[in-house]
């Protein structure tokens, strides 16, 4: 910018703007801030009322970092300590205090899935719509796989039966289904049963049971996997789980993760989508006994210091309906 004005000199400015290729305005603005002089530094923002302290900051990273919690989500800390009769700060705090350690970053692919017309069902309470898939589970080499299947409540996210087995059979399928079936309440003519349409899925013998104990059978679209999004969210939660291993190294060893997984994920893990509580509190109406305990617990922190919350903070409350495809406004709904 300063071989500008000595070649201006010469051949004008504009021809010595176009010989250099500086934009005119750009010369412009340069002389308008020589003239200005260096802009002052903007004044330093004000640390907010509601702040936590730079004890309170570091402490929290303490206990996210603690062996606990160290493979735990936010939202599963902040509802873990509030189940301890704890309270923090909120969890979109805590993703700030971890971002600012750059230790916030999303480790998975999210797939997008075109719009179709859908199954629609709905459940307004355990044992109404459950929901099933297989998935395969990489063996010690490559072309292993062992096969577990998963029957989900999708209302409380409840893991009611699993099977873990060498092959894909129908026979299993149908051995788990009647076995599942037969250790819960469940009527004939109330339950409906979802599923996509793997060959376990569509068989004759599968359908034969599900007609004879008087439950209704649902598959999803062909190729369209968000028509089973419970089991689909489950087995995400399965496999990114921070003890799921690449591969398993007998059928023992699967089995083995099963039995420490599946007993967690119902009775410890957090659900996002059940106002953080486990699928077992919603499964066994222990739900409105525990969202009071923690009302108590956020009217206690809030009563503590009040500044730091913009009114009384309740705690998350539980979703009333369950949907798999909610009915547009302007169709009719369907019945299972």
């Amino acid at each position: 910018m300063s071989a500008v004005p000595m070649l201006a000199e010469r051949v004008g400015v504009q021809r010595a703007c176009e010989a250099l290729g500086v934009p005119r305005s750009s010369l412009d603005r340069h002389r308008r801030q020589a003239r200005a002089g260096p802009r002052p530094l903007p004044p330093a923002r004000p640390t907010p009322a509601r702040a936590l302290s730079a004890d309170e900051r570091r402490q929290t990273l303490e206990i996210l970092h603690s062996p606990r919690f160290v493979d735990a989500s936010p939202t599963e800390v902040h509802a873990t300590l509030l189940d301890d009769g704890r309270y923090l700060c909120s969890v979109r705090t805590m993703y700030r205090l971890l971002a600012s350690q750059g230790e916030v970053r999303e480790r998975r692919n999210q797939l997008r899935h075109p719009s179709y017309r859908k199954p629609e069902l709905l459940a307004t309470g355990p044992n109404q719509v459950w929901s099933w898939d297989i998935t395969k589970l990489r063996g010690p080499a490559k072309g292993v796989h062992y096969s577990l299947y998963v029957v989900l409540d999708i209302f409380s996210r409840y893991v009611v039966g699993w099977l873990l087995a060498e092959r894909e059979s129908e026979l299993l399928a149908q051995r788990l289904l009647a076995e599942t079936i037969a250790k819960y309440p469940v009527v004939a003519g109330e339950l409906t049963l979802h599923a996509d349409r793997g060959p376990s899925m569509t068989s004759k013998s599968v359908a034969q049971l599900l007609a004879d104990l008087g439950i209704f059978n649902s598959h999803s679209r062909p190729h369209t996997s968000n028509d089973n999004p419970y089991s689909e969210a489950q087995l995400k939660t399965l496999k990114y789980h921070p003890r799921f291993p690449d591969r398993f190294g007998s059928p023992e060893d699967g089995l083995l993760f099963c039995r420490g997984f599946f007993p967690w994920y119902n009775h410890q893990h957090h659900h996002s989508g059940l106002a953080l509580l486990t699928p077992a509190d919603v499964h066994f109406g222990r739900a409105p006994e525990i969202l009071a305990r923690r009302a108590e617990v956020l009217h206690a922190a809030y009563t503590a210091h009040p500044e730091r919350f913009r009114c009384l903070p309740r705690p998350r409350q539980l979703p009333q309906a369950v949907w798999i495809n909610p009915p547009r406004e302007d169709t009719p709904t369907r019945l299972p």
